[in-house]
This record gives structure tokens, C-alpha cells and sequence, in this order.
């Protein structure tokens, strides 16, 4: 969110003309810090429905150069980092060492084995003990996920199903050390020592609005277009197939 308000910063607002005819508000530079804060709110709002014995934290700030995980879940299965990815209408395909999107290899592998093993390493010496910890990669908004086979190592979970999946798992924690864990990783000082700000909610809210309304705006000029086609080739193929049918 916060980066997406930051590139859509240096945009020049839409003209008159722009708004009528629903042009998105969006560049092509913050479009994909957009589509990446929507996937991060869906998955939130799913993982917000856990409830009790899970604590979930969002945006998790880690290390010196503002690097962050999109979600921390700590259950009794031990802790999981979940990487959120919003592939619009994309087909996604699954092997156990590559991950295709629109068959374009991503790396989303590398990079969520990459959040997993820095988050295991850091809790496990904050914990003082081996702290169990999977990497998983949360699929938003794809039209269809093939999974050929799962990473031995990373779990690829369509969101829907995330909140399902994530119960599913074998309990490797006793209450106690649950409880432990999910204070461990609710304070900020396990994970950074850099000062945190609050994301501007309020403004990336307004954006999103504004995108919602010219995305509608289209479907009208869409749907105003539809019907004046129809409106002249329906009687142009009535008069078509009268003449047909009466030679």
C-alpha cells in the first residue's frame, strides 16, 4: 500500500475528459504495487477468520533495508511466512521446481524458501530452540492452478483455501510453546530495530475508489456500446432473413 501510494505520488491527476470515459487512475509503475496490496488484503481478511490459538500478523518488517513478509501465522503446526501473489485471470502451473505464470517462470520458489529460512533462523535464536517453519505462497484472483506437484519445501495453496489448509496441518506444538511463540514474533524488536510507520490506509482506500469507479464507468460505456450495436445489426439481420424468406 504504502508503495503503491508512493509511485502513484508522481501521477498527474485525470483530466475531465479522462474520468468521463473512465481511464484508471493508475500508471503503469503503481499498477502492480495495486494488484500486490489487494492480494495482501484478501489474504488478511482470510487469515483474520482463524481465530482463537493463531496469532497473525501482516506486513512484517524484517531486517535493515525495508523488506517485509506479507503474513506471519503462528499455530500449534509452528510458524508459517505466506507469500501473497495476485495473478489476475492468470493460469498458474506448479512443479516441484518451477512455478509458471501465463507460462512465464516467477520466483516466487526462491523467494518464499528465501522468507522462510531468514524467519526460521531469526526466531529459532530468539527462541533459544528450533523453531518449526514452512514457507507458503497464497495464489489470488488465477483463473486456474494446476499443481503438477508441490515443492518438498514450499506449499502452493489457492487463497480460498488457505485458512482450510493451514488447519489441516499436523500439530508439531504444545499449547505452551504456542503461546511462547505467538509473543515472540507480536513483538517488533524480534524482527527489526528500524522505526515502523502505520500504512496510510485512508489514502490507499480513496485510490481504490477511484479505481472501482472508473473500472464501472467502463463497464457503462461498454454496455451503452453493446446495446447500440444491437440495435443496428438485429434489425439489419431481420430485414436480411425477411427478404431471405419472402424471395
Amino acid at each position: 500500500m504504502a508503495e503503491c501510494l508512493r509511485v502513484q505520488a508522481d501521477v498527474p491527476p485525470r483530466g475531465a475528459l479522462a474520468r468521463v470515459f473512465g481511464r484508471s487512475p493508475l500508471s503503469d509503475e503503481s499498477r502492480p504495487w495495486y494488484l500486490g496490496a489487494l492480494g495482501e488484503l484478501d489474504v488478511a481478511r482470510r487469515l483474520d477468520s482463524l481465530g482463537e490459538g493463531w496469532a497473525v500478523l501482516h506486513s512484517v518488517p524484517i531486517g535493515t533495508r525495508g523488506s517485509d513478509i506479507d503474513h506471519v501465522v503462528v499455530g500449534s503446526s509452528g510458524v508459517f511466512t505466506i507469500n501473497t501473489k495476485f495473478h489476475e485471470d492468470a493460469r498458474v502451473w506448479v512443479g516441484s521446481r518451477r512455478l509458471l505464470v501465463n507460462g512465464q517462470a516467477k520466483d516466487h520458489l526462491r523467494n518464499t524458501r528465501f522468507e522462510a529460512a531468514r524467519t526460521q533462523k531469526l526466531l529459532s535464536a530468539a527462541a533459544g530452540t528450533e523453531v518449526p517453519t514452512a514457507g507458503v505462497i497464497a495464489i489470488v484472483g488465477a483463473k486456474q492452478i494446476t499443481i503438477r506437484e508441490q515443492p518438498a519445501d514450499v506449499a502452493v495453496v489457492d487463497a480460498a483455501r488457505l485458512t482450510r489448509w493451514l488447519k489441516q496441518q499436523k500439530p508439531r506444538l504444545d499449547q505452551a510453546q504456542t503461546a511462547e511463540l505467538s509473543a515472540l514474533v507480536r513483538d517488533a524488536t524480534t524482527w527489526t530495530a528500524e522505526p515502523q510507520h502505520e500504512p496510510n490506509i485512508l489514502g490507499f482506500d480513496a485510490l481504490n475508489r477511484e479505481v472501482v469507479g472508473a473500472k464501472r464507468v467502463r463497464m457503462i460505456w461498454s454496455a451503452g456500446l453493446l446495446v447500440a450495436v444491437m440495435g443496428v445489426t438485429v434489425p439489419m439481420a431481420l430485414g436480411f432473413y425477411s427478404r431471405l424468406l419472402g424471395g
